[in-house]
Order: C-alpha cells, then sequence, then structure tokens
C-alpha cells in the first residue's frame, strides 16, 4: 500500500518545484543562451537532485507536480512559460522527461548507494531527459511546430551539444551532492524514508 504523504514529503516536493522554476529561468535575461528552440538551463541539474535525493516516488512526484503547476498557468517553465499550449512547444519532451529522469535515478540509487552508484544514475538520468526531449523536439518540429529552414534530425542533436558539457558537469555534481546528503542527512531521523520502496 502506498504510504500518504507526510508534511515534510509535502514541504520537499514544494521545495523542488520551486528549484525548478527557479533553474527555467535563471538563463533567461542572457538571449544568446538559446540555441535552437532550447533554452540553457538548470532544470536537468534540479530534476536529477530531485530523483538522487528524494527517491523514485518523490522525485517524480515533484516533477510531476511542477509540470501541473505550469500547466495551470503558473509561469515556471523556460522563459517564464505556462499554460496548457505548452504541450505543444517544441521542448515540452524535456519537461515530461524529468519525471522519468527523477523516477529512473531513484529507482537505481534506492537499491545501492555508493559515490559511483549515484553518478552513474545521473547521468543515466540526464541521458534519459536528452533521449525524450530531443526526440519529442524532432517530431514536434517535423509534425506540427514550424520547423526552422533545413531542419533535420542531425541538427536537432547538434543543437544538444552546446548545452551537453555543462549538463554532464552538473549531473556529476549532482551525483556527488546526493551522495553527500545521503550520508550526512537523508540516512538519519525522519529523512530516513525518503528511499524506501513505497
Amino acid at each position: 500500500m502506498k504510504k500518504k504523504l507526510r508534511a515534510l514529503d509535502l514541504t520537499l516536493v514544494g521545495m523542488f518545484v520551486a528549484l525548478m522554476a527557479i533553474g527555467a529561468n535563471i538563463t533567461s535575461f542572457v538571449p544568446f543562451m538559446v540555441v535552437g528552440g532550447v533554452p540553457i538551463t538548470l532544470q536537468t541539474f534540479f530534476a536529477i537532485l530531485a530523483g538522487a535525493i528524494l527517491g523514485s516516488r518523490l522525485g517524480s512526484i515533484a516533477m510531476t507536480v511542477y509540470m501541473l503547476v505550469g500547466f495551470v498557468g503558473v509561469p515556471v517553465f523556460a522563459r517564464f512559460g505556462a499554460g496548457p499550449s505548452t504541450v505543444f512547444s517544441p521542448t515540452f519532451g524535456f519537461i515530461l522527461s524529468y519525471i522519468f529522469t527523477a523516477f529512473i535515478i531513484g529507482k537505481i540509487v534506492e537499491k545501492k548507494k555508493t559515490v559511483a552508484v549515484f553518478i552513474v544514475a545521473s547521468l543515466i538520468g540526464m541521458a534519459v531527459n536528452y533521449l525524450f526531449g530531443t526526440n519529442w523536439m524532432y517530431f514536434a518540429y517535423k509534425l506540427w511546430a514550424a520547423a526552422p529552414e533545413g531542419f533535420t534530425y542531425k541538427m536537432a542533436w547538434l543543437w544538444m551539444v552546446v548545452p551537453l558539457p555543462k549538463d554532464l558537469i552538473l549531473a556529476v555534481l549532482a551525483g556527488m551532492m546526493a551522495h553527500r546528503l545521503e550520508k550526512s542527512v537523508l540516512s538519519k531521523g525522519q529523512f530516513k524514508h525518503l528511499k524506501r520502496v513505497s
């Protein structure tokens, strides 16, 4: 039976929703940090942390709440986007992928809690984010969005080369940070339940 969310759980979910909103728009004041249709943000970093710190259940819940908050009109998506119409955005796949990213990372680190596992899980989560988001973007441009002239599948992936080094570095840092928190805080007291399989 699924456990009910405690006050602490709700607080942590809310915290990561806020962090995702900040990460989505931290570079919005720098217009050149948008390559193709993809803004360079810190969302992937916080989505990875959500899975690694909160575990598969709470991490995916936090990312789902983030998506729903944006759907109802709160401007929490990149470039302060919001509303149901965002589902038709070429970059919506990245938003949806954060749920899977957090869930998969959480599942991996729930089984073993070494620093290597945290880092590998974070990199796997980042790969899920890129695969899902980039393929969504490609098909969106091909099927319903106005694609740039000469747009190809290769071009979609070339756009992702720009944020890739940043995301690789941040994924490793997120894994290390989550492992440090696991050893120092999350394995103690009221935080102990976070990584347990529900």
